[in-house]
């Protein structure tokens, strides 16, 4: 089962504080990337695998989805969600993304915000995904990459001269990472870049792009704080899609 610290009331009460949780995606460096891989959502039936405060479901629906379902395994998030969501057309569901079902061809985009490095589950959710998308449907998603997720004891590190890096080791080694953050210790799945593609791949689907992200220059100016993004990737953004035949 898919861990779930975002119901403890100390770890939903920090997680708040985040500009993710106050300024919803525009409180995401990321998120004019992966804007730009969305496809045009007028009419659109979609999904949000681990969608939190509902912020891109809403996007979504302003954009002239015609069909949103906010799926997870979070009822504190789920009723954050609700609670910001004026009407009732974006649908709440609660699900163990480790567990998910989806029905068959039914889905023109799936979504999912730095969720997916939680789950052990990815080769059967990515099934469940291929199937559940229309041909020509689109799977887009963010998760840590590898490059952060792969070291024991992460962090900044600094040479004699005082240039900071980030050390990577273990990167081989897939499986199960723990950080603290805020007042919990959390669990991480490790996995190489090539395994992410590849288990892409293997579900069925083409990849049609592939972003290790970091942020430009006029975001650090304008914020920052961003600048040690741009010495290792935290992201990666990747777009597929169910082929046609």
């Amino acid at each position: 089962m898919t861990q779930n610290v975002y119901d403890d009331p100390q770890f939903f009460a920090g997680y708040a504080t985040l500009d993710r949780s106050t300024q919803g995606l525009e409180g995401a460096p990321e998120w004019p990337s992966l804007r730009a891989l969305l496809p045009t959502l007028t009419g659109k039936c979609i999904a949000d695998l681990g969608c939190g405060y509902g912020w891109f479901c809403r996007y979504a629906r302003e954009a002239g989805a015609a069909s949103i379902t906010g799926f997870d395994v979070s009822q504190k998030m789920l009723e954050q969600a609700r609670a910001m969501t004026p009407d009732d057309v974006i649908a709440w569901q609660h699900a163990d993304l480790e567990t998910l079902t989806l029905p068959e061809n039914s889905l023109d985009l799936v979504w999912s915000s730095l969720t997916l490095h939680y789950l052990k589950a990815i080769p059967a959710l990515f099934s469940t995904i291929h199937q559940a998308l229309v041909p020509g449907g689109m799977l887009i998603f963010s998760a840590e990459h590898p490059i952060y997720t792969a070291p024991l004891a992460p962090g900044w590190g600094s040479d004699a001269e005082g240039r900071r890096s980030w050390p990577v080791n273990h990167y081989q080694q897939e499986g199960e990472r723990v950080n603290h953050w805020f007042n919990a210790d959390v669990r991480k799945q490790h996995r190489k870049l090539a395994t992410w593609i590849n288990l892409v791949l293997a579900s069925g689907l083409e990849l049609i792009h592939l972003d290790e992200w970091g942020p430009t220059a006029e975001q650090i100016a304008a914020a920052p704080q961003l600048a040690e993004e741009a010495d290792r990737p935290m992201f990666f953004l990747l777009a597929a899609r169910r082929p046609y035949n």
